[in-house]
């Protein structure tokens, strides 16, 4: 029997920092606005969940935060990046993450899960096996993207998607979701950042199209706006909806922030309840100014200027630095990547430096002081 939280918010007293404060979104209330980004984990077999991903996520879960997000997860086989992606493109699939989700929500977390095509970027090694291509004589897979445009000089250039194509993407997309909510997660987020598949029909540079999906700004977000419809028909309305978005390309000519509060308020109308905003990885060539906070001026935009929810990534490793940001309004929640590998308990250490009294495991009560 596993004891763990208290999801009783009554337990937990008024000293609070707003970093700390409960948010409900739908019918799911977080426990705090601290996020573990989805991050890849290149451990799995066949798609298939595995002890790592029960520890992994698990673990963070024990750390304290509110929303526990599974990695970008392939709606395909080819939409993996790489063979060792988790998958979630087949009902066998299901059985291996529920024990996880069952942890994850006995301890007061909430479990969500990245849902993704990688477009031209899949078919690669992972990282510390190289991170390059896998041509296809070498097992790799034919890659797919809105036009036949190559992420790296030299690497096999993708099949641009057909109309049949762009169907099996929402179908996929649907499927998934589908289950997503028999798997029990309480949160999908539709993975359109990145420089992956839907990032890459958002934006001219990877996207040359001349039929509907091309061109213009209508037509260019027109599979992720369908997508977006696609997953909310079968995903609850009461459960929380997010879209990952590269807020800027960081590129000449490339997708921008104004494009991006256009789109923001158009997914808001379709259902969407919060959108997280992170920025860049269409092009290798991006000039990203890299510094703590980067990415958070994004967030507050879309937020000032559409209303909707959003969620702040991208260099957040201190407790002071996540607290201005929701405490000055610039977004609603932050979400962890790095910091949270780093430190799995970060909510838990941070509660404790800006003197918030949280509730902590019963197992682990012994060292809260």
């Amino acid at each position: 029997m596993i004891i763990g939280y208290s999801t009783n918010h009554s337990e937990i007293l008024n000293n609070m920092a707003l970093l700390f404060s409960p948010l409900t979104i739908k019918d799911i209330t977080f426990r705090n606005r601290i996020v573990v980004s989805p991050m890849c984990e290149y451990s799995s077999v066949d798609g298939f969940a595995n002890d790592w991903h029960m520890v992994h996520l698990g673990s963070r879960a024990v750390g304290g935060a509110a929303l526990i997000i599974q990695e970008a997860t392939g709606i395909s086989p080819e939409g993996r990046i790489s063979p060792d992606d988790m998958g979630l493109w087949k009902d066998e699939h299901i059985e291996k993450v529920k024990p996880i989700i069952s942890f994850i929500h006995q301890q007061g977390a909430v479990a969500g899960i990245q849902l993704a095509h990688a477009g031209r970027k899949a078919s690669t090694f992972s990282p510390w096996k190289g991170g390059k291509q896998i041509k296809l004589i070498d097992g790799g897979w034919q890659t797919v993207a809105p036009s036949a445009i190559a992420f790296h000089e030299g690497d096999e250039a993708p099949a641009a998607l057909n109309k049949s194509g762009i169907e099996k993407v929402i179908n996929d997309f649907t499927k998934a979701t589908e289950r997503a909510l028999t798997a029990g997660y309480k949160v999908v987020e539709i993975h359109a950042a990145h420089g992956y598949l839907l990032h890459e029909f958002l934006s001219p540079l990877s996207n040359h199209r001349t039929d509907e999906y091309g061109g213009n700004f209508e037509n260019r977000i027109r599979l992720t706006v369908q997508v977006t419809e696609a997953v909310r028909k079968v995903w609850p309305q009461e459960l929380p909806l997010f879209v990952r978005i590269s807020a800027t390309d960081w590129a000449a000519g490339g997708w921008d922030i104004d494009e991006s509060v256009k789109l923001a308020s158009i997914l808001k109308n379709k259902g969407v309840d919060l959108i997280d905003c992170s920025t860049g990885g269409l092009v290798a060539h991006q000039k990203i100014p890299i510094g703590p906070g980067y990415q958070v001026p994004f967030a507050e935009r879309i937020k000032r200027e559409t209303g909707i929810l959003t969620g702040s990534v991208g260099l957040i490793t201190a407790a002071k630095q996540a607290e201005e940001i929701i405490t000055d309004n610039k977004a609603d929640i932050v979400l962890l990547a790095r910091q949270s590998l780093r430190d799995p308990y970060f909510p838990l250490h941070a509660a404790k430096e800006l003197g918030a009294e949280i509730q902590w495991p019963s197992q682990y009560l012994r060292a809260k002081q």
